[in-house]
């Protein structure tokens, strides 16, 4: 460059030149990988698989697809991750672990594996396979890994042992359906499975047989269309594997799903992920596929349980002997039914989506520490939310409960408690709200730090001064319109869930839904600390709680009772009430406000079962939105003694407020039956 010359020019053409090289780079990848999927769909579906053994069919079969095996596998094969993490969750605190990977492939397995324990932490893993081209691209993979644990094996599932004599895991990935002597490996596996310690996890495709667990159930046209698929490349993916494993082992954990398939729309491929152990204890894991009733919506209503235990605590006054029935809900108040000692809880709720979030909050005061369960439940957010639900909470769930949250995982980065029903209802609240210029209202109304504060904070919104002291003609107007548009029967039940048979008692009590909502809040505002006793309202202006204003759940004290065993006492069931209320007896039954949903008829039916049901002495509570439901009649006809607690008449019950009346029964004894029933 000359003296004063301008280097710029020359700099930008090396830099536009190093900027094209690098697209050059990047699309000739894109075109090798495309060019290596297709070499794989070749394979897949034109290649016709021929030799005179199994190891020479495995060959022609995987031999020219070797090198791009793992990349296409990784779209495919969607059962590794969450068997593999179903294992790892289960032998993560054991040491000197023995793994024993049959058909092992790649050893890509290997490689998942370490994002959910460390490598160092296996003593041996042993890669297994019959096919020589994938063992070369395995045995690559540990040298470039540096692997000095990991060995590979060329030799058949049926024959193989560990040196060690006995292995903590043995995995069957995708690969047991391409064993045809399937019966000889699995009995191989367990006779070198250690007796105790052991887990055997399959992930496999397959289909259901006719008549099949519930969870694994498919359409004939479904079981005679893949099996059709798959027969083509010498993979039988019929039942009779994963029967026989039911058979020899005991089933400790399934999963039931199904994924695409690379350059393949519209279809899905089924999958499953099975994990047992040695001990030949009957298995009674069986889960029962339930729907959701017709017109609810496809996730929960309830974050949180929307009734005061409070109150609830001192009318029913759970013991160590108490069998309790209650509705799910957010599942908040069946935990903190746990911590007041019940010694059996059984939380239902016709709704699946209701009762996996229970299981969710279950599940994560078992497996994570408190700060992970603050942040889920408390804050509504995890930052590493993905990460947690696949290797701690997932290997533990239902399938009901996998299917329903891991497409839903953006709930914990949007915000937990603006999600459902409610959720959405509390955040359209706090747009509307910002929207009319009472968003410094409300956070006022949130944060003040008395009672008295809070009313003035209340009392000095714009709306609330205008709804008292505004012309009679124009507030009208404008609460008929807001009624209109945000309390219609659809917002109500959707965002609310109040059913129209609930909105016709308000309507029948002399009120209109405006104005029953209207003295909702203004009683808590006017009579209930929200930052320090009231978490219901503060959650709702806010979207999160507080440690010291939080269901007791999420308090520390009550995390570490939970996890100490309490939580032992809790059975989530997703069924019909009336269901589980024959199942057997109860002392303490709480029907919460499901009673308004039904009518007399249905309502005179349950309370003749709960007189069956309910142990002379046991409790009956529930809430209402009438201030003197006709049911509380035909309960106390069914041998109860009835008494109405609390009615709403001073504009204020509990911190929770929403209801007219709270009703408790008590089952009359023997002597009285004859004339209750």
């Amino acid at each position: 460059m000359g003296a004063g010359g301008d280097g710029r020019p020359i700099i930008r053409s090396k830099r536009d030149g190093l900027i094209k090289r690098i697209r050059s780079s990047e699309k000739l990848k894109r075109l090798g990988s495309v060019k290596d999927d297709l070499v794989v769909l070749r394979s897949l579906w034109f290649q016709k698989v021929s030799g005179g053994d199994h190891a020479a069919r495995l060959e022609s079969f995987y031999g020219p697809q070797a090198h791009a095996y793992d990349k296409f596998r990784t779209s495919f094969l969607w059962g590794r991750r969450p068997m593999l993490a179903a294992a790892a969750a289960r032998l993560r605190d054991q040491p000197d672990l023995i793994w024993v990977d049959l058909g092992g492939g790649t050893g890509e397995n290997v490689d998942m594996m370490a994002e959910m324990l460390p490598i160092k932490q296996f003593k041996a893993i042993y890669v297994v396979d019959l096919c020589k081209s994938l063992c070369r691209e395995a045995a690559n993979k540990v040298r470039q890994k540096g692997w000095t644990n990991v060995h590979v094996i060329e030799c058949d599932a049926c024959t193989f042992e560990p040196p060690e004599g006995m292995a903590t895991l043995v995995t069957f990935s995708y690969s047991l359906t391409m064993i045809p002597p399937f019966y000889a490996a699995v009995d191989r596996a367990i006779s070198y499975l250690h007796p105790t310690k052991g887990l055997l996890a399959v992930a496999d495709f397959f289909v259901s047989g006719r008549f099949d667990l519930p969870m694994r159930q498919m359409t004939w046209l479904r079981r005679f269309f893949w099996r059709c698929i798959f027969d083509t490349d010498n993979i039988d993916i019929g039942p009779e594997r994963r029967n026989y494993l039911d058979h020899r082992l005991s089933r400790v954990w399934e999963y039931n799903g199904q994924g695409s398939i690379p350059y393949v729309p519209f279809l899905r491929a089924p999958f499953y992920c099975w994990v047992g152990h040695v001990p030949q204890l009957a298995s009674v894991l069986c889960e029962n596929k339930v729907e959701a009733p017709p017109h609810f919506p496809p996730t929960f209503l309830y974050t949180m349980s929307w009734e005061d235990p409070r109150p609830d605590a001192e009318v029913l006054k759970i013991n160590e002997s108490d069998c309790v029935l209650t509705l799910t809900s957010g599942g908040c108040n069946s935990l903190n039914l746990c911590l007041e000692g019940a010694g059996q809880v059984y939380s239902v709720d016709c709704n699946p989506a209701q009762n996996a979030l229970l299981e969710l909050k279950a599940l994560a005061i078992r497996e994570l520490d408190y700060e992970d369960v603050w942040a889920m439940f408390g804050d509504g957010r995890h930052p590493n939310i993905k990460q947690i639900f696949e290797q701690r909470l997932a290997p533990f769930m239902t399938q009901a409960s996998y299917k329903f949250w891991e497409p839903r995982l953006w709930y914990f980065k949007q915000g937990l408690y603006y999600q459902g029903g409610m959720g959405k209802a509390v955040l359209y609240m706090q747009l509307i709200a910002w929207w009319l210029g009472m968003g410094g209202s409300m956070k006022r109304l949130a944060n003040a730090d008395s009672l008295q504060a809070q009313k003035q904070a209340w009392e000095g919104a714009w709306f609330i001064r205008f709804c008292k002291a505004g012309p009679s003609w124009l507030k009208e107007l404008i609460i008929r319109f807001l009624a209109l548009i945000f309390l219609n029967r659809f917002v109500m039940w959707f965002g609310g869930g109040v059913p129209c048979k609930q909105y016709r008692l308000i309507h029948r009590d002399g009120l209109r839904i405006s104005q029953y909502i209207a003295r909702t809040f203004d009683g808590v505002a006017q009579s209930s600390h929200l930052r320090k006793d009231n978490y219901f309202y503060y959650n709702c202006c806010t979207g999160r709680f507080l440690k010291d204003c939080c269901p007791s759940y999420l308090t520390r004290e009550g995390f570490n009772r939970l996890k100490s065993g309490r939580l032992e006492s809790l059975h989530i069931v997703s069924s019909y009430f009336k269901e589980q209320l024959q199942a057997r007896m109860y002392s303490k039954v709480i029907l919460m406000d499901h009673v308004d949903w039904q009518d007399l008829t249905a309502a005179k039916d349950l309370a003749q079962v709960l007189a069956r049901q309910v142990v002379p002495g046991g409790r009956v509570i529930w809430r209402s939105a009438a201030h003197a439901p006709k049911y509380a009649q035909l309960v106390r006809e069914a041998g109860f003694d009835v008494k109405c607690l609390q009615r709403a008449e001073e504009g204020y019950m509990d911190r929770v407020n929403m209801y007219s009346s709270f009703y408790v029964a008590v089952r009359r004894g023997p002597s009285h039956l004859a004339n209750g029933s």
